[in-house]
């Protein structure tokens, strides 16, 4: 019985993992479709422009949802609890990740300056910012009414 629940919860987890994949998925290539749109690659940049962009891109997801996830738990469940110190260090830790969010996002306008014009590095940002917003309105659109 206890194999049976095991395995019950193992393939629960995987469908959702795999479901979140998914959605992952789909949300990468609208955005990929839209940022090729609005900055007008041609082929030549585009094959210079989205390995760097989508290893920039894959890092930001790392550093937002993974290091900070762990943080937003770690405030959810003990903010209350925690001495001067435990909040000291969580702030250290806050402060750290988004140094590393900052300084991926200059490498990547370093590495992008050779590749595409600073007009399109500009509208890459405007691009990003734009995808952002209407995904948050779809996202929005589709939660509960009230």
């Amino acid at each position: 019985m206890k194999n049976l629940l095991t395995v019950i919860l193992l393939a629960v987890t995987f469908t959702f993992h795999a479901q979140i994949d998914e959605k992952r998925d789909k949300i990468k290539a609208l955005k990929t479709a839209f940022i090729t749109t609005e900055l007008s690659l041609n082929s030549e940049e585009s094959a210079k422009f989205w390995p760097i962009y989508n290893a920039f891109d894959d890092k930001q997801f790392e550093l937002r949802h993974n290091k900070m996830k762990s943080l937003a738990n770690k405030l959810k469940n003990s903010i209350d609890t925690m001495s001067d110190k435990e909040a000291l260090a969580v702030l250290n830790q806050m402060e750290d990740y988004d140094e590393e969010l900052l300084e991926n996002r200059k490498k990547l306008v370093s590495n992008l300056k050779s590749i595409i014009s600073p007009v399109k590095i500009l509208k890459l940002k405007k691009a990003e910012d734009d995808f952002n917003r209407t995904l948050l309105k779809q996202y929005k659109g589709k939660g509960p009414k009230g």
